[in-house]
């Protein structure tokens, strides 16, 4: 028999675009070992792809070559896996919905004033929900139901008319009647966000209502909310800017918005501002301030906060919470006005003893008049 000819020992840059040796349970001393061995004659190290990139990721931007918004990116790719939809979902309270049988003249109206390019459909209520509406869907059957027939052109001397004439189409006409209602996805709260933006390319549905256990709809999820996960904020011309959830007033109070983050307040108010227990519960300063209360607090209801602060509600419906002015209960003073502050400040005047009153060291004399 002929013996296999001797393979030459590669060289070093052959081996560096060879996989990282990575080491296995079942026998981690030899692994370490060649590992070693590895790592001194050939620079190789038993590690992974994703240790590698995060300990790049963690060096000065120069050194990794990485720009900020590149490297901004790829941690948020990196984290994504361990991102739940939940964290990121549209709350119910906020979400845009039309009833099936709503006339097109008002759905109309409620793509004009929402300023989003879907929409939810339900039957009787939110938690019975029958799909999407998309608003290209919308115009095109308004474009076919308001076609011209050619037929019936203007004369050569009468100016041309125009392609489309809307009193064709019956703008009463509900919404269920005119079939464009597409399909939604669904989807529990404890979803990888990775998982969902999958299924939503796979799919072509760009929407998914949040499920909770019984069945009752939670929130709302675009593709749009998961691509910013890794790209940050998209704004377009349709956004308005929205003031900050929480913002530090010249008195030293402060101005929040109910659905602030726990975590928003604690940043600019500091840590002394603790939630305790209720983080387990809640996550925004509306539903804590709700549990501090026992209720939805109304406008103008004072609902003491942990410590000294205390915060009034400044606009309020019968659901939630919107806006509230947090302060420290002792900086109420400084809100009065300084006529009473001053005079809530100033000791007391000592009562004067009357004029004939007796000199009680010297009981024999009397004060002159």
């Amino acid at each position: 028999m002929s013996e296999a000819p001797a393979r030459s020992e590669p060289s070093e840059s052959e081996h560096r675009g060879l996989p990282a040796l990575v080491a296995t349970a079942d026998n981690d001393q030899p692994a370490g070992l060649l590992s070693r061995i590895m790592h001194i004659l050939f620079g190789w190290k038993s590690a992974t792809t994703r240790a590698d990139l995060e300990q790049v990721l963690a060096a000065p931007l120069p050194a990794s070559g990485f720009s900020a918004e590149e490297a901004a990116m790829v941690r948020n790719i990196l984290g994504l896996r361990d991102y739940r939809i939940e964290r990121v979902m549209i709350p119910r309270a906020d979400i845009v919905a039309v009833p099936q049988d709503i006339a097109l003249s008002a759905l109309v109206r409620v793509f004009e004033s929402a300023g989003h390019s879907r929409l939810v459909v339900y039957n009787d209520t939110l938690d019975d929900p029958t799909g999407m509406v998309h608003i290209r869907d919308l115009l095109s059957y308004m474009a076919s139901r308001a076609g011209t027939d050619p037929n019936n052109a203007a004369p050569p001397e009468e100016p041309p008319r125009a392609d489309l004439d809307f009193a064709h189409l019956d703008l009463t006409t509900p919404l269920a009647a005119t079939h464009i209602v597409r399909d939604i996805l669904y989807a529990p709260p404890s979803m990888p966000a990775l998982d969902l933006l999958a299924k939503m390319q796979a799919t072509r549905i760009h929407l998914a209502l949040v499920i909770d256990e019984y069945g009752g709809t939670d929130g709302l999820v675009s593709m749009e909310d998961l691509v910013e996960i890794i790209v940050g904020d998209i704004a377009d011309e349709h956004d308005v800017d929205e003031m900050p959830a929480i913002t530090r007033q010249s008195d030293g109070s402060f101005l929040a918005a109910g659905r602030a983050s726990l975590d928003e307040v604690r940043a600019v108010i500091g840590d002394e501002f603790d939630f305790g227990e209720a983080r387990g519960e809640v996550d925004t300063l509306g539903g804590y301030l709700v549990i501090r209360a026992g209720h939805v607090p109304v406008r103008g209801e004072l609902v003491p906060g942990p410590g000294s602060f205390e915060a009034e509600v400044l606009d309020a419906d019968p659901r939630r919470i919107k806006r509230v002015k947090i302060y420290r209960r002792k900086d109420r003073r400084a809100g009065l006005p300084r006529e009473v502050a001053a005079a809530a400040k100033a000791p007391a005047p000592r009562a004067a003893a009357p004029r004939d009153e007796p000199n009680r060291s010297n009981p024999n004399s009397t004060r002159s008049p």
